[in-house]
């Protein structure tokens, strides 16, 4: 090869690398100009991202071309963690302490009493098999941190501190379980002979109880370091990042629970480190906002628009199930002996809004088998986005029909 040739090839990487640095910033500025327009009208602000995101794919008009799940898989996992984190920082103990067993139930038995109904729902709807219908059940259940978050700050109403702790607290503990499901029955699926009894107690613990003991020893190692090291608040900022995406590395690396891990390290780390929280808080409030759109944006470029009609029956009756059977059936049975009202409970049913987790954890079989099942990504997809306009959009109408007042100004 020629140096011209050379030089050539050298430039046009240069403007691959231009392009996608300007591709990246504009799409994070009009997503949050599009979320701040749709904001006005109640649009979820996620929803925004995912459309901004299919909007700039090679299905729509911007013609980004993105296919690679296992560059998706990083980005999740990073922006994940980083929500994950920041959802533990911004949640003070007492709050945690107020609404963990009840949240702790729904986060594991509610979990997988949606994911059994409704995947029994997909394989009697549907000729799937019973192991795959059960997946994409298990892909489901997960309610968003993220979501809940933000539309619980947005929906304009007064709930009992309680309650509001139970549904913040359950978004943040049900992913472990989730995930559990989804890798115990990938198992099931790839090699039914592997999996018994004793193996799946074994990952249940691996996952529940390692990712526990790392996201509170963990949490305390870098709540002492931030206490400890003498560095300014910039700097600490990014220790507790870094420690964070460590974390959730060490955890997922040893087979444990990385989103536990990093959750309840963010707990530890807030409330031990008083004298830096509102540093931290900013810091880490920002970044998650980045995570997410960086997140929701990816999700919108990586699905096919054109691949989706063929699905569209299945899809909306899965999510029906979900919606009005399966999260309202877990839910009252999970909190039946923790002494919930009934319109408190029929909230927690309503407010079981899906987002980047379950379409997250589709791409699980992706990365098992290149040739990936379209149809659960494409499922997954759609019960998300039917989720979040039927759930996104009607918090603030459903807490004001049962009953709870609207918040002062």
């Amino acid at each position: 090869m020629t140096g011209v040739q050379l030089l050539a090839l050298g430039r046009s990487a240069m403007a691959d690398a231009h392009g996608l640095i300007l591709a990246g910033g504009a799409l994070g500025v009009l997503s949050i100009l599009a979320g701040l327009l749709f904001r006005r009208i109640g649009a979820p602000v996620l929803l925004v991202f995912l459309a901004l995101g299919i909007l700039a794919s090679d299905d729509g008009i911007g013609g980004i071309a993105f296919d690679n799940f296992a560059a998706a898989y990083l980005i999740g996992s990073v922006a994940l963690a980083i929500i994950l984190f920041q959802g533990g920082l911004a949640t003070p103990p007492a709050i945690f302490r107020l609404a963990f067993w009840p949240a702790a139930i729904l986060a594991t038995v509610g979990v997988a009493l949606t994911a059994g109904i409704v995947g029994g729902a997909i394989a009697l709807l549907t000729t799937a098999p019973l192991a795959g219908a059960l997946l994409a059940g298990s892909a489901a259940a997960p309610t968003d941190a993220a979501a809940v978050a933000v539309l619980l700050r947005r929906a304009g109403v007064m709930l009992p501190e309680r309650l509001s702790a139970l549904l913040e607290v359950e978004s943040g503990l049900n992913d472990p379980m989730s995930i559990f499901l989804t890798i115990l029955l990938v198992h099931v699926i790839a090699d039914p002979a592997w999996i018994s009894v004793g193996h799946a107690a074994w990952l249940f613990v691996e996952e529940m109880a390692g990712g526990a003991v790392l996201g509170l020893g963990g949490g305390w190692l870098l709540a002492w370091g931030l206490r400890r090291l003498p560095i300014e608040a910039s700097l600490a900022t990014v220790l507790a990042l870094t420690g964070a995406l460590a974390l959730f590395g060490l955890a997922q690396s040893l087979g444990t629970s990385g989103f536990l891990a990093v959750y309840l390290a963010g707990v530890v780390t807030g409330a031990a480190v008083p004298q830096r929280h509102d540093d931290l808080q900013r810091f880490f409030d920002g970044v998650a906002w980045l995570s997410q759109i960086a997140l929701f944006v990816m999700l919108g470029l990586l699905i096919s628009v054109r691949t989706l009609p063929p699905y569209f029956g299945p899809a909306i009756a899965a999510t029906a199930v979900l919606i009005f059977i399966a999260r309202p059936v877990a839910v009252f049975a999970c909190l039946l002996p923790f002494r919930f009202s009934f319109r408190e409970t029929a909230f927690a049913s309503w407010v079981g809004l899906r987002g980047a987790v379950p379409i997250y954890l589709s791409f699980l079989p992706a990365l098992a088998d290149p040739r990936r099942d379209t149809e659960f990504f494409a499922a997954i997809f759609m019960l998300v986005v039917a989720s979040l306009i039927v759930q996104g959009w009607t918090v603030g109408p459903a807490a004001r029909l049962l009953g709870f007042r609207d918040a002062p100004r």
